[in-house]
């Protein structure tokens, strides 16, 4: 069945904030960028885009699995690469943007670290599907304060395969099989029963890593533009040795670090 829920509070009310992230595992920030920044960080979007393209690599981080499938019939497209900060300078200032560290700030504390960053081009007419998941068991945490806020550059709905989430399996904990692989995952959690978040340009959406989401495909005349930051708390720590984690402190202090850690990276 759809799902409604009120609106996410005014970003000014802190307290409000919080508590509706807490009980959804979502907040949507409305307005967070201003217009002349926004058009300096599409310009570089757009400008990674095209050098990921001209550099002959596989650049389509589509899921190969039934369950993509299942929600856009096969065949589609997501253009992708990490750490959008090493490619424009605009995107690593951006990584300590006031307003978009206030309101993480509200979620995970005075101490937040970047884990990653990722560029995601959902093409007009053929952007794929992700099926639902977590994204937890990517990048597992002891205490699980890492969360993914996106960034929109175009509006974002139902047509250009906005992000969909699960309001409240936050509060689920790790589940079993959640990668977005598994048809059991998929079947618990049909897309139907999601909720669609319709953004504008200057938005941002936050939302817990264990938070299932996913999204339909891009079959609009619209390219869909946004870039995910995956932030975690100074205060946490994650699991073994994972991909792409930066551990760069965006704001306070990494509680974690040591000589060895700060060596590898």
């Amino acid at each position: 069945m759809p799902v409604t829920l009120p609106a996410s509070p005014a970003i000014a009310d802190r307290s409000a904030v919080a508590a509706y992230y807490s009980e959804h595992g979502f907040y949507h920030a409305r307005g967070l960028i201003a217009p002349s920044r926004l058009a300096e960080l599409e310009r570089d979007f757009d400008r990674i885009v095209t050098q990921l393209e001209a550099s002959g690599a596989d650049i389509n981080a589509r899921w190969k699995q039934d369950t993509t499938t299942a929600l856009d019939g096969g065949g589609g497209v997501v253009i992708h690469t990490h750490q959008v900060q090493k490619y424009s300078a605009a995107w690593g200032r951006f990584l300590y943007d006031e307003g978009m560290l206030d309101v993480a700030e509200c979620l995970l504390g005075p101490d937040i670290l970047l884990h990653h960053s990722k560029l995601f081009l959902k093409p007009a007419g053929r952007g794929a599907a992700f099926p639902p998941h977590q994204d937890h068991s990517y990048f597992p945490t002891i205490g699980h304060a890492m969360l993914a806020t996106v960034v929109y550059l175009t509006p974002a709905d139902d047509e250009n395969g906005c992000l969909r989430v699960w309001p409240g399996t936050h509060l689920l904990g790790p589940l079993p099989a959640s990668a977005g692989g598994d048809q059991s995952f998929a079947t618990r959690f049909p897309i139907e029963d999601s909720l669609a978040l319709v953004a504008d340009p200057g938005d941002m959406v936050f939302f817990s890593y264990l938070t299932v989401h996913g999204s339909r495909p891009n079959r609009s005349p619209r390219p869909r533009k946004s870039v995910l930051l995956q932030l975690y708390s100074g205060l946490d720590q994650t699991i073994g040795k994972v991909h792409a984690d930066s551990a760069l402190v965006l704001r306070g202090w990494n509680h974690h670090m040591d000589r060895e850690r700060a060596n590898a990276g």
